[in-house]
């Protein structure tokens, strides 16, 4: 069965031109929200978020497995991926060794689809559902491993979802979710965001620079799907809310991480002026210091800012736990 066969028949299709009507309607319902936003990015989710599925992406993916359950039991057997995007998470996890086989879920039948292609172009074993993390559509007792990366943030009632998330794992399977935006990392990287998006949108307006101005039609686009994107992002997290959230939903074994502080500081502003700026502007230079600037800024969240700053100021948050 190949990746896309794997999509159930009667799961709802990709809407990825919302009318205006629909997008005032989400503007109050969230899970709407979640569809038509997310359905709205599918087919250009990886560009936006420099998603690939080769070693860079496949290294940091298991390096969030690694960094909060370093001496996991591998390979697992099956493993699903909660509000999967387009397969970032699961696929790099997949490729790196980590499970044998994966399901792929998400509110947004655009998602889906896209990560079932993914999936099918890198040749795994994945199959896919529509899914609402609140009433997961698998039997108890599936799977070995679930995993989410920035996900949580977007469910209405995560306590609930992670009560699925339990009620779909064996016995003694785990779950991983990573990427969660603390309250502290979600101030600063809004703040920082919002100040990148202005003054580049601004200062382009102007003599030579107007040539690294996207077309208005462009901007107006992005700034319309940002204001979505406020409504579908509805939690920040302290490491010790997500704790007592998965104790609460009847997990053991549960345990927090945080990272990237330097690393968000520079990350938010050069990912904001990638969306501001046309593409063909940035070259294999720009790559090169953006990702060479990550890398070296995690260096220094790892080897000096983790020993000295709380946990509740890094951006990122991660959190696992155990079926009993």
């Amino acid at each position: 069965m190949t990746a896309i066969d794997g999509a159930q028949q009667g799961d709802p299709q990709p809407n990825p031109h919302a009318t205006a009507e629909q997008v005032e309607a989400a503007r109050s319902d969230t899970k709407l929200a979640q569809v038509l936003y997310h359905d709205w990015e599918a087919e250009t989710y990886d560009d936006k978020w420099s998603i690939s599925f080769d070693e860079r992406c496949i290294d940091y993916a298991r390096g969030r497995l690694d960094r909060i359950v370093p001496d996991a039991p591998l390979p697992y057997g099956r493993a699903m991926e909660l509000g999967c995007g387009t397969g970032f998470f699961l696929l790099n996890l997949m490729q790196s060794g980590v499970a044998e086989s994966g399901s792929v879920t998400d509110l947004s039948p655009g998602m889906v689809k896209v990560a079932l292609r993914n999936a099918e172009g890198l040749g795994l074993d994945v199959d896919g559902r529509v899914a609402d993390a609140e009433k997961i559509p698998y039997d108890d007792d599936t799977f070995d491993l679930v995993v989410g990366h920035a996900v949580l943030h977007h469910i209405p009632d995560v306590e609930q979802a992670l009560r699925e998330v339990l009620r779909v794992l064996k016995p003694g399977g785990r779950f991983v979710f990573a990427g969660e935006p603390s309250t502290l990392g979600d101030f600063y990287a809004r703040w920082m965001s919002r100040a990148t998006w202005w003054a580049t949108t601004n200062l382009t307006k102007f003599g030579p620079l107007q040539s690294w101005r996207r077309p208005q039609e462009e901007l107006d686009e992005s700034s319309r799907a940002a204001a979505l994107e406020a409504v579908v992002d509805i939690h920040t997290f302290s490491p010790q809310d997500l704790e007592d959230l998965a104790t609460a939903a009847g997990a053991v074994e549960v345990a927090s991480a945080s990272e990237e502080l330097a690393a968000a500081m520079l990350g938010w502003p050069v990912r904001t002026f990638e969306a501001a700026v046309p593409a063909e502007k940035l070259g294999w230079g720009w790559a090169r210091f953006a990702f060479g600037g990550w890398k070296r800024m995690t260096w220094l969240d790892d080897t000096v800012l983790q020993k000295v700053v709380p946990p509740q100021f890094f951006y990122n948050v991660l959190i696992t736990g155990v079926k009993p």
